[in-house]
Order: structure tokens, then C-alpha cells, then sequence
């Protein structure tokens, strides 16, 4: 430190004190919190309302120190070490402590015990840890991450693994993945499955690949009027495979903003007014990197002026905003991260946040931004304010629509892809029609080049059938004939 260093407010990292006080549990509870977080400095000898530096007596500044490293060794488990050094401030000795963030967590008060002395940081404050919280800080300290844990009471069955290594082939083969084959072996490779005795047995993931298993895991998507939440034009909840999920999320997305047409020269290019790999990255992303410990529901909204993607969770296992900003990644679900590897939803570890802002920056929009608390960690991609302004009659379309029927479908978006009616509902598929959408739920990108090829019938008979599906609502096209998508409607 130098001479005239400026002091700022106390902040997640650093908190301040004009004297040690006289019962150590006070600041013992700050380095706990630190070594539980991702570190800090307790500053001895600076006023914590003035920020001025009013130092320590030098007289008594070694016994000081000896007694705070004393205090730390008796009063914490497991032990903590800090760093201990006195620093000279406008002529004036003060003590820091440097506190690392800890790996045998969680660290907590002996006198009190795990369960009522386990703190944590959260912004300027030191709290006592949630129980949630505290099972996060012991799988930490265990090196075990919640999605490797064995289901227990979840059954392995053949349709099941057999449909997720058809799903988890396919989402290679649209990333242009070598080697697309996936087999029970790899699943027991990737930890998805264990094997016991010669009995499989389900993990965590296994569970959220392919069921509804958990009733926290599920995407909640909502539109809403404006830029808060007080009025919602349109809501869906996707449960399912979290694979199935991230999908749905982003075919909701799509949905709700604008598709750009631009034409250059005699060609017209189409693109949605936000960028598609940052959304994607935004959604899986939530998914990788959210907290199952909380059973919350990630959250993605769309509002008039950004996207809005909210993860449970703060960052993991000490990771702070300056790191992730860095392309930093600390892994809070290890099988998930490496299964979305395996299937090309995850590019590289650490540049999904990166990939954000630079995709947002090639658009020319704003600077994403970054909420970060000890239980949810958020991303708003802003919209750009062109976009932003609706004429009177989508306006009033939009009211209409929650004043009648709040949490459904907008009458806008209703009205743009046609809504089902009683009698669409009646209508009975032929066995072409059945084919054409159970080849479309595992794959909704087919062309009906490749649909005619896997239903072994002629082209143009699967284009009548698409067209009568088409006008049934059943069947609804997004994007250009080579990268559109199916959206179905049953």
C-alpha cells in the first residue's frame, strides 16, 4: 500500500475495521466468510464509515498480529491460515489480512458448529449460510459435483438409455462431430451410468438427460410488456431432458423477436435482431452452471429492451466476476459440462460469457450485462431501441391478450402461426403425417428430402402431407428452407 492510497466502501472482498474487537467471533465470522467465498482482506487499523486510515498503535501492532492469528486457529474449522502483514498507510500502521479462498470447505465457527457457524460473503456483508448452501460448500470440499450423485430410486431401462444415445448421436452429427456412434459404454465412460455388480445404476444426470425426474429442473420462459414483470404477454414452462429443454427455450426465444430481412444484391438474408449463438450460449450456459441444491427454475425472459437469462446459483466454488470476465471456468457441474461437450452444445470451457459480448459487439448492441448473488446468477443481452418500438396495434393486441387469458400464448403470436381449434384437434393423422412427426421430434431440422428418404415414400408425398399439417397448425416453419426449423403443435 502506498502513502494516500485511497480506501473505497466495503465490498465482497474487503471489509474494514478502526480496532480488532474485543470478542474475536465478530471478525471471525468475515474469515470464515472469505475463505468460504472467493477470498478477501480484512483491513485493521481503517475507519469502516470514513474509509480513512486512523492506523494501529506500533507499540502493540505485533502483539495485535499474534493475537489474531491465535484467534483464527482457535475459533475456526477447518483451520484456516491466513496471510498476517502490517502495511503503512499516511504514516500510519494498519494490519491486513489476506484470507484465500479455501478448498476444504465449508469453513466454520467451532463454538457454534457447521449447521449456525457457517458464513459466506454477499456483497459488503458477511451472512450465515442457507442450508443449501452449506451442502454446496461440503460437495466443494469433497470435490464432488451434484450431478455425478447416484439417483437413488431411479430406474436405468433400455428405451430410455437407447433414446438418449439416438438423441446425443444426432446433436453430433448436426455439430459435424467425428465418431458419431454412442453406446451404453460411453455413458458409463462419461459417468452418466455406473455400473455395480454388473448392475447399472442411474445417476443425477441420467435422470435430468431423460425424464421430468426433478420438479426444479425446468425452464421457465415469459414475455412480457415493457421492461418489467408487470404484465405478461406470453408464458411456458419446458420440463423434460435439460437437452430437450435448452431447445424448447430457444425455439421460445425465437418466437418472440424480430426476423430481420436484409437484402444485398439480388440476395435477401434473413436474421434475427439478436444473435443466435448468444442466445444459445445464454441458455446453456444457465443449465451447465446452475445450482441443483436450489430447486428454483431457470429462468429466461424477453422483455421490450433485453433478454434475460437467470441461472440458481451464484459463482461456484470462489470464481469471481473478473475471472469468468477473463474466460476463467471453475465447473459446478462436471458430467453435465462434459455430456454438452459431447454433444456440441458446449464450444469451449470458459468462452461461453466471452462468446456473449462478442457476439452482442458484432451486432452492435450494447454491452451484455452480468448480475452476480450469492443464490442466482444473471445475463441480459439488450435489445437494440429500433427494435423496441411496437406501433399501436401490437400494442393493443398484446393487452388484449392478458387481459383474456394471462400465461397463454400472446393473440399476437397466436395470430401469426395460426391458433389450434377444437376441430384441429380432431383431426386424424394418416400413417405418412405420424412418421413425419416422430421423425420431426427427434430431429426438427430434417428437410422433407431427408423425411422422404427415412419414411420410404416419394418426395412429393411427403410435401402434400407437410402442407396439410401446415394448415392444421400442427406443423409451423421458422427460418430459411436450408437452416429453418419444425416447430409442432400436438
Amino acid at each position: 500500500m502506498a502513502e494516500g492510497m485511497a480506501f473505497f466502501g466495503e465490498s465482497k472482498n474487503v471489509e474494514y475495521k478502526a480496532a480488532v474487537p474485543d470478542k474475536s467471533e465478530k471478525y471471525m465470522k468475515t474469515i470464515i466468510a472469505f475463505a468460504n467465498t472467493q477470498g478477501g482482506k480484512l483491513l485493521i487499523g481503517i475507519d469502516d464509515k470514513t474509509h480513512q486510515a486512523i492506523g494501529v498503535d506500533s507499540l502493540e501492532l505485533f502483539q495485535i498480529m499474534d493475537s489474531i492469528a491465535n484467534a483464527v486457529s482457535d475459533s475456526c474449522e477447518p483451520q484456516i491460515i491466513p496471510d498476517i502483514e502490517p502495511q503503512t498507510v499516511d504514516g500510519k500502521n494498519i494490519i491486513v489480512v489476506t484470507v484465500e479462498a479455501g478448498k476444504n470447505r465449508p469453513y466454520y465457527l467451532k463454538s457454534k458448529g457447521k449447521e449456525n457457524g457457517t458464513y459466506i460473503r454477499v456483497a459488503g456483508t458477511s451472512r450465515l449460510a442457507y442450508p443449501e448452501k452449506i451442502k454446496e460448500l461440503e460437495m466443494e470440499g469433497a470435490r464432488i459435483s451434484w450431478d455425478e450423485l447416484v439417483c437413488v430410486g431411479y430406474q436405468v431401462t433400455d428405451e430410455a438409455t437407447d433414446r438418449l444415445c439416438r438423441d446425443i448421436e444426432t446433436f453430433r452429427m448436426r455439430a459435424d462431430m467425428a465418431n458419431h456412434s454412442v453406446k451404453q459404454e460411453q455413458l458409463i465412460n462419461w459417468k452418466i451410468l455406473k455400473k455395480n455388480e454388473g448392475k447399472l445404476i442411474a445417476t443425477n444426470v441420467y435422470a435430468l438427460l431423460t425424464s421430468d425426474y426433478f420438479p426444479f429442473s425446468k425452464t421457465q420462459c415469459a414475455v412480457f410488456k415493457g421492461t418489467d414483470r408487470t404484465m405478461f404477454l406470453d408464458k411456458r414452462e419446458f420440463a423434460g431432458p435439460i437437452y430437450v429443454q435448452i431447445e424448447a427455450a430457444i425455439d421460445f426465444v425465437l418466437r418472440n423477436i424480430r426476423l430481420e430481412a436484409e437484402i444485398i444484391g439480388l440476395v435477401r438474408k434473413e436474421k434475427y435482431e439478436l444473435p443466435l449463438e448468444a442466445i444459445r450460449e445464454m441458455i446453456v450456459n444457465a443449465h451447465c452452471h446452475r445450482n441443483f441444491l436450489d430447486e428454483s427454475c431457470i429462468q429466461v425472459a424477453v422483455y421490450d429492451d433485453r433478454l434475460e437469462v437467470t441461472s440458481p446459483g451464484g459463482l461456484y466454488n470462489g470464481l469471481t466476476y473478473e475471472e469468468v470476465m477473463s474466460g476463467h471456468s471453475k465447473i459446478r457441474n462436471k458430467c453435465i459440462a462434459n455430456i454438452f461437450s459431447q454433444m456440441g452444445l458446449v464450444e469451449a470451457w470458459g468462452s461461453g460469457i466471452k462468446r456473449i459480448f462478442s457476439k452482442a459487439e458484432e451486432y452492435g448492441l450494447p454491452q451484455p450485462k452480468i448480475q452476480e448473488f450469492d443464490n442466482m446468477f444473471r445475463v441480459e443481452l439488450f435489445r437494440k431501441a429500433s427494435m423496441m418500438e411496437q406501433d399501436d396495434e401490437s400494442v393493443r393486441l398484446a393487452s388484449e391478450s392478458h387481459k383474456s387469458d394471462v400465461g397463454e400464448t400472446s393473440e399476437e403470436y397466436r395470430r401469426s402461426i395460426g391458433e389450434t381449434s377444437e376441430k384441429h384437434r380432431k383431426y386424424e393423422l394418416n400413417e405418412t403425417q405420424k412418421k413425419i412427426l416422430e421423425f420431426l421430434s427427434k430431429d426438427n431440422r430434417l428437410s422433407a428430402e431427408k423425411l422422404a428418404k427415412k419414411a420410404g415414400v416419394a418426395s412429393r408425398n411427403i410435401e402434400a402431407n407437410i402442407k396439410k399439417l401446415k394448415e392444421q397448425g400442427i406443423l409451423v416453419r421458422h427460418g430459411s428452407p436450408k437452416n429453418g426449423y419444425w416447430e409442432m403443435h400436438i
